[in-house]
């Protein structure tokens, strides 16, 4: 081969397989003793370690809460309630009425007994 053609096939082969002809190593910044750097690892809300609480709160009427149910204007069909409280592990759910505090009420069966369930309007679904 010559010289030119050695230097094309050195320049080309890497490149169609995908690999640097020269690699480099990622560049660093330096460290310096008792100075921590801000990486994205450590900006990770996983990666915190303080208890302090967030700056802002904020109110989602869309997410589901523990203190369930929730009392509120529900728009849940009979029919969405029902499959709510089925996907909650109940079976043969019956006599579902909304209450005076927007709540599905009704009766399941879970564990072969049967039991009061609730469905709320943030779609929270168990045993009352």
């Amino acid at each position: 081969m010559n010289k030119i053609t050695r230097a094309v096939t050195i320049a080309l082969v890497p490149a169609a397989l995908g690999v640097p002809a020269f690699a480099q190593p990622e560049a660093t910044a330096p460290t310096v003793p008792g100075v921590t750097t801000n990486t994205p690892q450590q900006r990770s809300p996983a990666n915190t370690t303080t208890a302090a609480p967030p700056a802002v709160t904020t109110s989602n009427a869309d997410s589901k809460t523990a203190a369930a149910p929730v009392k509120g204007a529900n728009s849940f069909t009979m029919d969405e309630a029902r499959r709510r409280i089925e996907a909650s592990g109940f079976s043969q759910v019956t006599g579902l009425k909304k209450d005076d505090d927007g709540i599905w009420r009704g009766q399941a069966m879970r564990g072969g007994a049967s039991v009061p369930v609730f469905c709320d309007y943030q779609g929270n679904a168990g045993a009352s």
